[in-house]
């Protein structure tokens, strides 16, 4: 069932704003993206209002274990990123923003040491580089062995309390936009409504108006049954966006992280990750009887882009009829874990696996988001006013499958690059004009269903019947109406959108690119698919297009 027969809401059923207030600015997040935008934008736009789904810590950015990707090395260049940059996308990257990404990132990298992030140092004082899947060189800059993220998003915060000018609302879900005319009659950004729990004054549905808002609120991993991502990654942004009139591209090129540690059949949610700087290190992959997956597989081994280790578990899983696959580590030793990798080290402890003396139970899981919404070089969509950055937007950095450790250094270049252009295009206010769109909402009861559907269908292995078949599921679901208006409906609601333009993009890309991986179409087609699959919304009914583009890596990978 083709995802344009879906009547989809066009903006969420939600009670009318009982309270309002202005910001110049707002921006949904509070990640590297969100954060790193609002203080590259402060002193320079007057109010600045950062809203985050709940606490300040509570994103992605804090779980990120290997560290952050720049040509920071001895012998290492941009030029070398780009490369390995290009290869693990398949084909799908726009080059030219690899070449931001990759030059206009050590300086930014920099910039977070000098803001205060401490990051780990050899004896003699040098950055501590290591390697990770799909890099040639020794080019991630890691902190506290393996919570990197945790370090940044410390240091980040840390700058924005010290920063009074800067206001924060936390427990604050963001809605839908809202529209207004400008002078010449074009609708753009008037503002965006928020579902605030306990804020003080600030309770319930209300209003922000504002000339600009820069989302940076990250991927829709809950979409899957398993996933690394935190709770709150239902989509919001991406699917507001979608609602607004934004454009989303690549959303089925989905990353599977390889190494998720297999906690058994019936896990659901948030899954301990086990970062690729572990095989870095020089862990490995290995099946049941010992044998090593990745030998012959990859010139880089149990190192190669993540898409191909995925692939080569998934298929010795089929093979052996097992549900996971191991990892070995315990040649590393005692003294290296808890140096190195004291938090994952920590983490299957509590799961009862001591990496040290045991194998590692390890299964492919959802990652990260390499699509999401179309942007510019500099952050700008097909929305004026509206910005995003970091996962939740496409940037074309990562094409059809996200280099290892690229993710926290795109969220950092491109919210930089934001804030070199939004002050100079702030627009007038704009008044919000009366909701014309058809207003809706799914039951929250849907998410597991929905969530089975995608992972077992729509996941890792893609084929047509089975894309068929989640369409069907799909629409059932758009068709269950909610009997409350509640958070859980709202992100169900988003869940589901986004679900079914994922799908369908997926149905209609018939090659394998990438961490798109068809089973009945298992090669790659540069003749015919080398482009995007882009999806607009008008009052619910989705359209998804096709966008050729010549492939940009040569055809390396």
């Amino acid at each position: 069932m083709p995802l344009e027969t879906l009547r989809l809401p066009g903006c969420l059923t939600a009670p009318s704003p009982g309270w309002t207030t202005r910001a110049d600015v707002v921006i949904v997040g509070s990640g590297i993206a969100g954060l790193t935008a609002a203080l590259r934008l402060r002193g320079q736009v007057d109010k600045i209002l950062v809203v985050t789904k709940d606490v300040l810590n509570a994103g992605s950015t804090q779980w990120a274990q290997g560290g952050i990707a720049a040509a920071l090395g001895p012998g290492d260049t941009p030029e070398q990123h780009e490369a390995d940059t290009l290869v693990a996308g398949a084909g799908a990257c726009d080059r030219d923003a690899v070449r931001v990404l990759v030059n206009e990132g050590p300086e930014a990298v920099r910039e977070l040491i000098a803001l205060g992030t401490n990051f780990d140092h050899t004896a003699d004082g040098e950055l501590s580089l290591t390697r990770e899947g799909g890099h040639h060189r020794d080019r991630i800059a890691h902190a506290g062995g393996d919570a990197t993220g945790a370090e940044i998003q410390r240091a980040l915060i840390a700058a924005i309390q010290a920063a009074p000018d800067i206001e924060v609302i936390q427990h604050a879900l963001a809605v839908d936009l809202l529209l207004g005319p400008d002078d010449s009659g074009k609708p753009g950004v008037a503002g965006l409504t928020l579902h605030v729990i306990g804020e003080g004054e600030r309770d319930g549905v209300g209003a922000v108006h504002c000339r600009a808002v820069v989302l940076a609120s990250g991927g829709l991993g809950q979409v899957f049954t398993q996933t690394t991502n935190p709770v709150v990654s239902t989509g919001d942004g991406m699917a507001l966006a979608l609602r607004a009139g934004a454009t989303l591209r690549d959303l089925e090129f989905v990353q599977f992280h390889p190494t998720v540690m297999y906690l058994g059949p019936d896990s659901r949610g948030q899954q301990p990750l086990i970062s690729e700087a572990v095989r870095g290190e020089g862990a490995f992959l290995v099946d049941d009887e010992g044998d090593r997956i990745m030998q012959g597989v990859h010139e880089l081994a149990d190192l190669a882009p993540r898409d191909v280790v995925a692939k080569a578990i998934m298929k010795r899983m089929l093979e052996t009829g097992r549900p996971h696959m191991w990892l070995d580590a315990r040649h590393l030793g005692a003294q290296f874990w808890e140096r190195r990798f004291p938090t994952i080290l920590a983490t299957a402890r509590s799961y009862g696996i001591d990496p040290v003396t045991q194998l590692i139970p390890v299964a492919p899981a959802c990652h990260y988001a390499s699509g999401g919404v179309r942007t510019d070089l500099h952050g700008r969509t097909d929305v004026p006013g509206l910005y995003a950055t970091g996962e939740v937007a496409c940037s074309g950095v990562h094409g059809a499958n996200r280099l290892a450790s690229n993710s926290l250094l795109e969220g950092l270049v491109f919210s930089r690059r934001i804030a070199e252009v939004l002050p100079a295009e702030l627009a007038a206010w704009r008044e919000p004009v009366a909701e014309r769109r058809t207003a809706g909402l799914v039951a929250g009861d849907v998410r597991r269903e929905l969530q089975e559907t995608m992972s077992s269908r729509v996941g890792v292995l893609r084929t047509a019947p089975g894309l068929a078949e989640a369409a069907v599921v799909l629409d059932k679901l758009a068709s269950r109406a909610a009997e409350t208006v509640d958070q859980a409906s709202w992100e169900a609601t988003n869940l589901v959108t986004l679900s079914a333009a994922l799908a369908d993009a997926a149905a209609l890309r018939e090659e394998t690119r990438g961490s798109h991986w068809r089973e009945d179409f298992p090669e790659r087609d540069d003749a015919d698919w080398a482009g995007h699959f882009d999806v607009t919304m008008a009052d619910g009914a989705t359209t998804v297009t096709f966008a050729p583009s010549p492939a940009t890596d040569g055809g390396l990978a």
